[in-house]
């Protein structure tokens, strides 16, 4: 009972990244009808601001170090530590959480400029081109990225108050034998308040109601003298920020390294297309859904009856989808029917 349980809670918090990187490819695809596979690119551009954020935190100067005595010695010292004290290294500790000031105006920016920049020019291109000239551009910035910090994973550790494990098993009445890192609970309880927040943007706001209408009826939003467009870009905006959030609070997960946002894109479009192309429910439904069986299907028990079946469950399930159901689970008639 407790391997099920912790299975379950695994592809929780797997399933919440795809949910989110899902829902921002779905919200994009959904306002501006753009297949973009850079999206993958602005999750571990989120990453990487936590990374920055931590490098910002811990930057030192050398001072002499006291402790030792037989010679003269220099320590690197971060200067929060030198101008704050114990402050300073509080700040420090939770890095990852503070980069949230960072991430949010920073990928908004990258957002906008990759819309206005570029994507701009591909709304009337066949979905073909969108997805080559969007592949290539995430290709560049990982790169870029690469030049930048390195190829090698970048460890970012949660603060130092989150960083054990949760009692589980003793919060729903299993025993005390069942124990769950804090920060993946957190993680899940971040992701489920990201897409709760999404919705009611999109349901409660004049703003989020004009861009749902203008998904169904483009023209007639248009012809009321509303700038559809320029809600759109902010939209793909707002896309990035949550992709790039994703990214950020994933960090002490997983260590950023150039090459992880093309391992969650195409997971992440997978879980797009069986959720429904154009369905922001259906995104987040496909997104724990598919990080749920995942999980399952990494067990050992299972992996000794069909072995290698963790890497291919995802797939298989979007074939067995798509054949009863062409659209998706969730999505509007007519997108993924020919």
């Amino acid at each position: 009972m407790d391997a099920l349980v912790l299975q379950a809670l695994n592809g929780l918090d797997k399933g919440g990244a795809y949910a989110l990187i899902a829902l921002g490819l779905t919200l994009i695809f959904g306002t501006l009808g753009v297949v973009n596979f850079a999206h993958g690119a602005l999750f571990m551009l989120g990453a990487f601001c936590a990374v920055t954020m931590q490098k910002l935190l811990t930057l030192s100067k050398q001072i002499e170090d006291t402790s030792v005595t037989f010679f003269k010695a220099f320590k690197e010292v971060p200067y929060l530590e030198i101008w704050f004290g114990d402050t300073g290294r509080a700040l420090i500790d939770y890095s990852v959480p503070l980069a949230v000031l960072l991430t949010v105006p920073v990928m908004l920016l990258i957002g906008l400029i990759m819309e206005r920049g570029l994507i701009q020019f591909f709304y009337k291109r066949s979905h073909a081109e969108q997805i080559l000239v969007t592949f290539g551009l995430a290709i560049v910035v990982q790169e870029i990225v690469r030049s930048v910090f390195g190829a090698n994973p970048i460890p970012t550790p949660a603060p130092d108050v989150v960083s054990g494990s949760a009692d589980v098993g003793a919060w729903l009445g299993l025993g005390s034998g069942l124990i769950y890192p804090y920060w993946r609970l957190l993680y899940l309880c971040f992701s489920l308040a990201i897409i709760a927040g999404v919705f009611a943007f999109l349901r409660f706001t004049t703003f989020g109601m004009v861009v749902r209408a203008g998904m169904q009826d483009r023209e007639t939003v248009g012809l009321l003298g509303i700038d559809v467009q320029r809600r759109f870009t902010i939209v793909f905006g707002i896309a990035a920020v949550v992709a790039g959030l994703a990214g950020m609070m994933y960090t002490p997960i997983l260590p950023p390294d150039y090459h992880m946002g093309m391992d969650f894109l195409v997971l992440s479009f997978v879980v797009v297309v069986v959720g429904g192309m154009g369905s922001l429910e259906g995104a987040v439904l496909a997104g724990f859904l598919l990080g749920i069986l995942q999980s399952f299907a990494s067990m050992n028990e299972v992996k000794s009856i069909i072995p290698g079946i963790d890497q291919i469950i995802v797939y298989l399930v979007a074939v067995v989808v798509l054949q009863v159901r062409p659209r998706g689970l969730l999505g509007r008639r007519g997108v993924m029917e020919g």
